[in-house]
């Protein structure tokens, strides 16, 4: 009897025991369980309206290029990431990465710019031709199979010759930029990325640096009987021509610099279906370069700019300016008919003048003396010293009747530039008493807007926000589009009949 009652009495102890802690287990998951609803709840309110996504992963997501959210499917390049539909801006900015995770910014961090690849308006492929046809121009020799060099550190580029050399750079800054978009680090506009996959790309860049080619390698050396220039221009038809991308195309949506007025004299004529960067068209045939189909690039300036300066049209002792050389060829027969007109006027400096004996430094202190500078046409119709009497705030004055215009589609140039007529110009009397009829009002209008356009003109690496090489792959997405638009329209019936 004492056995059984003290058995019944343990039992009734131990379900008390299982009972309570089963309360307590109850208790501990419930608040486990709010604490993690109000958690996301907290987590919720704290991030942007249009994602769940902590922002410090989010940012460790885009500098990786990579997303747990993404689709891959076949090629890389033309996978489309769910990320797009959470984030609506082309640019994640001011946000720092985890602190954790140790990134060696080569600008403030506080301005890094990730590009969204997706968001860029143009995608460019780009040919992987040896460096014998850019870089190794430039002296540069990579690590064995190295193709491109390293251009995350801005301060371990290899260097574009100095002097008259810089005026036709144009095709070093866009491939450095276009090499740029590969790092993450590199902080530069989301305007052009380059992509590795050639057909999803709007366009396909030759990168061969013609200008420094002819500069450097188009005059015969020792025993040889073809110069270097011609020699890589040939490699270069036979390379393009055998591509599958060429041939698809017929060329039409590739992208080839050729700025310098002599570049690619041999190679304009077999690969003039191609869209061509140039400086101008005056020694091309109509029918290989034309406005229609190709882009007009600025030179790059060679005087130094002087940034956002406040002199008043009083402060300009000069009238007008010109240092360069006089005795033209062709179109440019008109500097020696102006200079006889103007070299005696006192408040008129109109001489001859080149690079030697610190030649750029004087011309750059003399435009930024001067209200207006003379943009006159030479052996073809355009020159780098309009873009110098930009840079400093000079009013250019251009009397080339043939010339053509970087960005005339977006620029309004008669806003700040004077254009004259060459047989108005060369009419005794008739350039100065238009100049000095410029009152400062009107002249100080000019003057203000050429300070607010001269930030076009810029060449440099990293590229910025409204700078030449971002207004160029803007010119060239432009037209691209209507390249792409004549290659679609062709395929209406040929792919249907081919039962493709």
């Amino acid at each position: 009897m004492y056995v059984r009652i003290h058995s019944t009495m343990s039992e009734r102890k131990m379900q008390s025991t299982i009972s309570e802690t089963r309360r307590f287990l109850f208790y501990v998951v419930s608040l486990s369980i709010f604490l993690l609803i109000f958690s996301c709840f907290t987590l919720w309110r704290s991030n942007s309206a249009n994602s769940l996504i902590p922002e410090s992963v989010l940012m460790l997501m885009l500098v990786n290029n990579t997303s747990v959210l993404s689709n891959k499917g076949g090629g890389g390049s033309k996978s489309i990431s769910s990320l797009e539909s959470l984030v609506t801006p082309t640019y994640v900015k001011n946000t720092k990465p985890p602190s954790n995770i140790r990134v060696d910014f080569k600008q403030n961090a506080q301005d890094m710019k990730v590009c969204d690849p997706n968001q860029a308006i143009l995608k460019v492929f780009m040919y992987e031709l040896p460096p014998e046809f850019h870089f190794g121009l430039l002296g540069w020799k990579g690590k064995s199979g190295q193709a491109w060099p390293d251009v995350s550190d801005v301060n371990n580029l290899p260097n574009y010759p100095g002097g008259l050399n810089l005026q036709h750079s144009m095709e070093y800054w866009l491939i450095l930029d276009l090499l740029g978009s590969d790092y993450p680090d590199v902080n530069r506009p989301c305007t052009a990325v380059r992509v590795h996959d050639s057909s999803i790309s709007d366009v396909i860049l030759v990168p061969f640096f013609s200008s420094v080619s002819y500069n450097r390698h188009s005059k015969l050396h020792g025993k040889e009987k073809v110069s270097r220039d011609k020699f890589l221009q040939d490699k270069l038809v036979k390379f393009l021509r055998n591509q599958e991308e060429w041939k698809i195309s017929g060329g039409r949506n590739h992208l080839i610099m050729a700025h310098h007025p002599n570049s690619l004299l041999d190679a304009r004529r077999e690969l003039g279906s191609a869209i061509f960067l140039l400086a101008d068209f005056g020694r091309y045939p109509h029918e290989i370069a034309n406005i229609k189909k190709d882009i007009i690039a600025p030179y790059k300036h060679v005087v130094n700019s002087i940034g956002n300066d406040s002199s008043p049209f009083e402060a300009r002792p000069i009238l007008a300016y010109f240092q360069g050389a006089i005795i033209r060829k062709d179109g440019g027969m008109i500097r020696q008919e102006l200079y006889q007109l103007l070299k005696n006027e006192k408040d008129v400096h109109f001489t001859y003048g080149t690079v030697a004996g610190n030649g750029i430094n004087r011309a750059g202190k003399g435009m930024a003396s001067s209200r207006f500078c003379l943009n006159i046409a030479g052996d073809t119709p355009s020159s780098n010293r309009l873009f110098d009497a930009i840079v400093s705030h000079c009013v250019p004055v251009i009397i080339s009747d043939n010339i053509e215009l970087p960005f005339e589609d977006v620029l309004d140039y008669s806003d700040f530039a004077i254009f004259v007529q060459a047989s108005d110009a060369i009419k005794e009397g008739y350039l100065l008493n238009l100049l000095r009829g410029i009152n400062s009002e009107q002249w100080t209008q000019m003057w203000r807007r050429l300070k607010e356009v001269a930030p076009h003109f810029e060449y440099q690496y990293p590229s910025k926000d409204g700078d030449a090489v971002e207004m160029i792959w803007k010119a060239v997405a432009r037209k691209s589009s209507a390249v792409r638009l004549s290659i679609h329209k062709e395929n209406r019936f040929g792919r249907s009949q081919t039962g493709e």
